[in-house]
């Protein structure tokens, strides 16, 4: 064989060995160098340590709240977010997507025993959820969600919930609560895991809600070399006063 034939061989098996590793690391590559980093799980305590965050340290360790300080109406404040958790399969390689919108309001309503939620109704602004791609955003607004027609998501308390006594000021309560969550017009119960925090002028939770896309008639896509998991979560991280 001539020389010249061996090395267009030798350049061709080369290029096809590049191509096939660029097949298999090309998500990895774009998962772990490219993509942006998921955001963090909405959590008040440290995921490492289990422990509160360091910033409500020295309030964990004050004294308990007076349950009549908390009876009323509180209002979601601007510094809050909400928005969805869903895996992409990109050629057989998970990628961790996270959308999240600033645009939230909402009230909540603690009862006469100050140890009770009555009612909590919070709205997102789905049309306003951002994720690291204007591509994915767009098809997410215009055909999975369907923001022209449904430019809102909503979350309404259906069985109250009650602490069986008062936290102390920046103590972390785990709990849940169970609503009705509407996405694209289609409205599901679902339950809530969530957190919260007081020093009984301000509140904080944050919680996340597992749901199933098709549940509520949104269609996860697949486009051949990338699906998107039809399981996913809303997450929200709230921070709530006095109005």
């Amino acid at each position: 064989m001539k020389k010249s034939s061996k090395i267009l061989i030798g350049v061709g098996a080369g290029a096809l060995a590049l191509a096939a590793a660029a097949a298999i690391a090309g998500p990895m590559i774009y998962r772990d160098l490219i993509a942006a980093p998921a955001a963090d799980a909405p959590s008040l305590t440290s995921e490492e340590t289990g422990e509160e965050d360091e910033s409500t340290s020295d309030a964990a360790a004050g004294a308990e709240i007076d349950p009549g300080s908390l009876v009323g109406t509180w209002s979601v404040a601007e510094d809050s977010e909400a928005g969805y958790r869903v895996d992409e399969v990109l050629n057989g390689t998970d990628v961790t997507v996270t959308g999240r919108t600033d645009d939230v309001t909402g009230t909540f309503t603690i009862g006469e025993s100050g140890l009770t939620l009555e009612s909590a109704e919070l709205v997102v602004d789905v049309a306003s959820i951002e994720t690291d791609s204007s591509n994915r955003d767009e098809y997410f607004r215009s055909e999975a969600l369907r923001t022209d027609e449904f430019p809102k998501a909503t979350f309404a308390l259906s069985e109250p919930v009650t602490l069986e006594s008062a936290p102390a000021s920046g103590d972390v309560v785990q709990t849940e609560a169970t609503g009705e969550l509407t996405i694209a017009g289609t409205t599901q119960t679902v339950t809530a895991e969530i957190e919260l925090r007081s020093d009984g002028e301000t509140a904080e939770i944050a919680g996340s809600i597992p749901i199933t896309f098709s549940d509520f008639g949104v269609e996860a896509p697949s486009l051949g070399f990338v699906s998107v998991e039809d399981s996913g979560a809303v997450e929200f991280q709230l921070t709530a006063g006095r109005p």
